[in-house]
């Protein structure tokens, strides 16, 4: 959704007093790390990045994190896990280039694009975490990156496929997709299944790529009691909220795709095609499955636990492989990829964060050797070790990392980060997303039929596209 610009003035000078006092933008006495702590390795298994050339770069370098980060290692008071702090980046970092002092501004998710915006206009940071990309590309706020690639001849094709290419954004001079960011945090969604249930009721496990059709004919013979247990089982579940997102992605197994075009002023969509339709269909007999309160939130609260009562997740994040392991049940659960789009082989919502760099800022080259930094096995494993529910690696080597193999589910979710359909979904961004997921959900909730609701939806969201034009 686009920024209300009109909003700013006296607000937007506190929020700024705020984010610099707080944060310590621009204070050397900030600094993430304290004079008498000792530089500490980033977690198992990971060397120090690739030393570099003396490239006579130094100064402050304020780089903007949103989400769980912590500045200070931490220790999970229930789990008793311990996650190092960012310091350990800052020091690496700092390290490779002697005469440079980074801080930290790390923000919660409440209202970061309203801040992030504050930030970019003030020049708070010079390295922004930018979800929202390409609402601050196109109102120029963003230094492109491209010049800075090949000058250096840096390697784009250490990343999963379509990773930079789903970050790409259009500024106001732009005639096409350029890039403003790179990849830092990924995200996937893949379906998840208890192996256990499938044993019990005597099913074939999930197929890795498996068919919506295939998925409601194991999730119907799971309903029921459980011929040894005598519990009661449900085939499926899925979240409200996401299932707006789940028709397309069954839309797309269709051969259906969202829409066309990257910018408002572009944009066609395409909510009330047939396949569309017929997705949503699909997913409204995939609730006969699920738990009676699946609409309310309610009823998959034990999946992943030993006490779990259903089948199949048909959207999990990357988060599960976190949970399985703290559950002890990671012989249990298994996992399998989304649907695709047969012609184009991509499918699911892109998502995660990128790296960019403010268009106004006065270390635009140190800038640029974080974002190199951030690709590199040291930050991309400190990320992986210490913040996994945050961060899925987004380069090809991550494959290869012990901390990696040793979770087989990995396989998969790595698997789907490279399938992702990019550019990322331009209805993702704002109201259209919201307008589709009311009317679907009013299709779940028995008030609407799917053609009828799916018009709505293309009614509305082409209603509100064009008062952004």
């Amino acid at each position: 959704m686009k920024p209300k610009k009109s909003a700013w003035g006296l607000t937007s000078l506190l929020l700024i007093s705020t984010l610099l006092s707080a944060c310590g933008v621009g204070n050397p006495s900030s600094s993430a790390t304290t004079p008498n702590q000792p530089a500490k390795e980033s977690g198992k298994a990971v060397a120090s990045a690739a030393p570099v050339e003396t490239t006579g770069l130094s100064g402050k370098l304020n780089v903007q994190l949103i989400g769980g980060f912590v500045e200070q290692d931490k220790t999970d008071p229930k789990t008793g896990a311990k996650t190092k702090g960012v310091y350990v980046l800052k020091e690496e970092f700092e390290k490779m280039y002697p005469g440079t002092e980074v801080n930290f501004v790390l923000m919660g998710w409440d209202s970061y694009n309203e801040k992030t915006q504050t930030m970019l206009q003030s020049n708070a940071a010079d390295v922004y975490q930018l979800p929202g990309i390409a609402t601050f590309a196109e109102q120029g706020l963003l230094e492109p990156l491209q010049s800075y690639i090949d000058q250096d001849g840096f390697d784009l094709n250490q990343y999963f496929y379509g990773q930079v290419d789903g970050w790409k954004a259009m500024g106001p001079e732009d005639a096409d997709l350029q890039i403003y960011g790179l990849p830092f945090i990924g995200d996937t969604r893949v379906i998840t299944y208890d192996k256990q249930l499938f044993d019990e009721w005597g099913v074939s496990y999930l197929s890795k790529e498996p068919t919506i059709e295939e998925i409601l004919e194991k999730a119907e013979q799971m309903t029921g009691t459980n011929p040894k247990t005598g519990e009661q089982n449900y085939g499926l579940t899925f979240n409200k909220s996401d299932a707006a997102d789940t028709v397309m992605n069954i839309n797309e197994s269709k051969g259906g795709k969202w829409g066309t075009g990257f910018l408002w002023k572009d944009m066609e969509l395409e909510f009330n095609t047939p396949t569309m339709a017929e997705s949503l269909d699909l997913l409204k007999k995939a609730k006969e499955y699920a738990p009676e309160g699946v609409m309310a939130g309610q009823g998959a609260e034990k999946f992943l636990t030993a006490d779990n009562d259903v089948a199949i997740n048909l959207r999990s994040a990357p988060g599960f492989v976190t949970d399985i392991r703290t559950n002890g049940t990671q012989d249990r659960f298994d996992a399998a990829l989304l649907f695709i789009n047969p012609e184009k082989k991509m499918g699911g919502m892109f998502a995660g964060s990128p790296f960019a760099i403010g268009k106004s800022s006065t270390q635009k080259d140190l800038a640029w050797e974080w974002l190199k930094f951030s690709s590199s096995d040291f930050y991309q494993q400190f990320m992986w070790d210490n913040y996994r529910i945050e961060s899925t690696p987004v380069v090809k080597s991550s494959t290869e990392w012990a901390s990696v193999k040793e979770i087989p589910q990995m396989s998969v979710v790595l698997e789907a980060m490279g399938r992702l359909w990019a550019p990322r979904y331009p209805y993702r961004s704002g109201q259209p997303r919201y307008i589709l997921s009311e009317n679907v959900e009013k299709v779940l909730l028995d008030s609407a039929s799917s053609q009828e609701a799916l018009d709505q939806a293309q009614k509305e969201a082409t209603e509100w596209i064009g008062s952004q034009k």
